[in-house]
């Protein structure tokens, strides 16, 4: 009987999992809304919709901080709420799942007992290293490339990869990402304009306004609370002060590459001067991001048409090729997992 496989990649901000058997990739929010702190209200996309909006006995939470699981039980909760929620939800399946490289092995077990451990029914589970399956979604032969420099900016971390002929050469995992701007922007406006916004009209403002790119307009109207008097109102958010409060945290994640890519084997190094920067990752998609990093690093950047689904797509080539499935996977289970350690 023909056993059905998951890929998950477990963001911080988003769930994105490849289905073998149905050949489709789909995605969701990682929220969940608990109602009376006990049960559960919604999950997913639902609860997405409800964040800084819910009454006060409905808490929305974020299982997962920085790139690691923060909340175990919810994180679990949630996963076996999202796949039940498919209609071709196949117990008894095996699962792949990409993890970082650079955590704590307890935390790296987290991954594993997080889908093993579940009313998933799972009758395998093997994992892969982010930034190899990042290099594989971006098209890039990693058994066969000398040089690649991954850089995968999400919704709650970045994460840095050096890879060469299909191994991790260096890696580091920052807790810097999306929402870091968008806590950067709320606080920026609040104490310079006494004004209060909420971190989805952040994100809002990152995205419509990107980095130094010419905006079509300097200043949008958002709504949120003076400070001064406590009523709502609506204000002027101008474009320079959206942009200076993301000065600082694309500064030191430009600081994190640079000092990554010179302490490189000089070898490696010169694959990488030839092949740039592979740039993913949600926060892949703010505008010129690019750009600023080209001109910030000395080396090429590239990306992709969709980014923030890399690491879902590489876990479908892997799912895919028998033998690719074989080399680069591991269970924490059997013996390859010491070795690989």
């Amino acid at each position: 009987m023909f056993r059905n496989i998951y890929g998950l990649d477990l963001g911080t901000y988003e769930i994105k999992v490849f289905d073998k058997k149905r050949d489709y990739i789909w995605k969701e929010k990682n929220v969940i809304a608990r109602k009376d702190k006990d049960f559960l209200y919604a999950a997913g996309d639902e609860a997405w919709i409800m964040f800084e909006k819910a009454p006060e006995n409905i808490e929305v939470l974020f299982p997962m901080q920085g790139g690691a699981i923060a909340k175990f039980n919810d994180m679990q909760c949630l996963l076996e709420s999202l796949l039940k929620k498919e209609r071709l939800f196949y117990g008894g399946a095996e699962y792949l799942v990409a993890v970082p490289t650079d955590v704590t092995e307890v935390e790296k077990r987290a991954f594993y007992d997080l889908v093993y451990h579940s009313a998933a029914r799972a009758k395998t589970v093997r994992i892969v290293e982010r930034g190899i399956v990042d290099a594989l979604g971006f098209g890039i032969n990693v058994n066969r490339t000398e040089g690649i420099f991954i850089v995968n900016m999400g919704g709650g971390s970045t994460e840095i990869s050096i890879l060469a002929h299909g191994g991790m050469v260096m890696n580091r995992l920052m807790k810097l990402g999306g929402e870091h701007l968008d806590q950067a922007i709320q606080n920026l406006v609040r104490h310079h304009m006494d004004f209060l916004i909420g971190r989805r009209t952040a994100e809002m403002l990152r995205q419509d306004f990107g980095i130094f790119e010419d905006a079509t307009c300097t200043t949008i109207n958002v709504s949120g609370r003076n400070l001064r008097t406590g009523i709502p109102q609506h204000r002027d958010i101008p474009v320079s002060m959206v942009r200076a409060a993301m000065k600082d945290p694309l500064k030191e994640c430009v600081s994190e590459i640079v000092a990554m890519f010179e302490r490189t084997p000089p070898t490696v190094r010169t694959g990488i001067e030839k092949n740039g920067i592979c740039l993913t990752g949600g926060l892949a998609n703010l505008k010129e991001l690019s750009t600023y990093m080209e001109e910030s690093t000395g080396l090429t950047v590239k990306t992709t048409s969709r980014p923030e689904l890399c690491v879902v797509e590489g876990l479908q080539k892997i799912i895919q090729d028998k033998r690719v499935y074989r080399e680069l996977t591991y269970s924490l289970l059997d013996g390859e997992y010491k070795w690989f350690r």
